[in-house]
């Protein structure tokens, strides 16, 4: 497999980072994972760092070297991290489970399969485009289905932290089935927390991605979402990929899946047509998102001597 991999997390103005990056990789599978500690309950940093954990090795042990089947794994390890953690809190004296969000993609014979719960995200950035982009499990993307409030009110709503469903919580998690998408030389697979996407719009992540290479864009949008969160910066952590291969077309099922998946077209839909983040964008406020970048940069350059 040909691809670029970069990945960031950092500390942003809380006291710990709960977040937990990761990535595990066999010649002919990868398996990327981002989990978000939740800081309203005690211990989210062990929850995140249970679930990837597990996942990690879930990967290690049955990837061989690929994945029979990357929906029913992503399915199984969700069902899975959420019992493991209900566990350690149980064995540890917890007065309450410890909670997480995650995203988790592996990616496998041209193929990106992914799964989530919560308001961890995974992007995908094809042509200019974001071409898909998971549905946060909260109330606010709830309301926004419902069309009671726009897209632009998420992160500004008061009820914008209510997660409607994480792992270690009271209720089992329900996530969608693992959509699946082949991918196309360019693609760009983006997992981050909440900490990352919520300050940045999508303008100025595609403005970051289009212009430069991953391992300069990918640390530019992290000290432009610190920037922009200031005080209240949330942990940003983020893994990107890069793929490098030509499209390959899926090979026929070798038998019936007990587990569906949702499978998205090559040709996949334009998500930032609609996106009031683009409908209002101007010249003007491309050069000004630009211009906050640099700035960005320039606070964490240290001066010549």
């Amino acid at each position: 497999m040909k691809y670029a991999l970069v990945q960031d997390s950092r500390l942003g103005a809380r006291k710990m980072n709960q977040d937990r990056v990761g990535h595990w990789r066999t010649p002919q599978s990868l398996l990327l994972v981002v989990a978000d500690g939740m800081g309203g309950h005690l211990h989210g940093e062990v929850a995140a760092n249970l679930a990837a954990d597990l996942f990690g090795a879930a990967f290690q042990r049955e990837a061989k070297p690929k994945l029979a089947n990357p929906a029913e794994f992503l399915t199984q390890q969700v069902a899975a991290a959420h019992s493991q953690i209900l566990s350690e809190a149980q064995k540890r004296g917890f007065a309450e489970p410890p909670r997480t969000v995650i995203v988790a993609c592996v990616v496998q014979d041209g193929q990106a399969y992914w799964m989530h719960v919560g308001d961890c995200r995974l992007y995908l950035f094809r042509k200019g485009r974001v071409a898909a982009r998971t549905r946060d499990h909260t109330r606010v993307q709830q309301l926004v289905d419902e069309g009671r409030i726009r897209e632009e009110a998420v992160t500004t709503h008061p009820e914008r932290n209510r997660l409607l469903q994480c792992l270690g919580g009271i209720q089992p998690p329900r996530p969608d089935v693992a959509s699946k998408t082949a991918l196309e030389k360019d693609d760009i697979l983006m997992l981050c927390s909440d900490g990352f996407w919520a300050p940045l719009t999508q303008r100025q992540m595609l403005n970051a991605l289009l212009a430069r290479e991953l391992k300069e864009a990918v640390p530019e949008l992290v000290e432009l979402a610190e920037a922009r969160a200031g005080d209240e910066c949330d942990n940003v952590s983020v893994l990107a990929v890069n793929w490098d291969e030509e499209l390959r077309l899926p090979a026929p099922a070798e038998g019936p899946s007990t587990l569906p998946y949702y499978e998205l077209p090559t040709d996949v839909q334009d998500l930032t047509a609609t996106d009031p983040d683009f409908l209002r964008t101007s010249d003007e406020d491309i050069d000004k998102a630009i211009a906050e970048i640099k700035a960005a940069l320039r606070k964490n350059v240290p001066p010549r001597r």
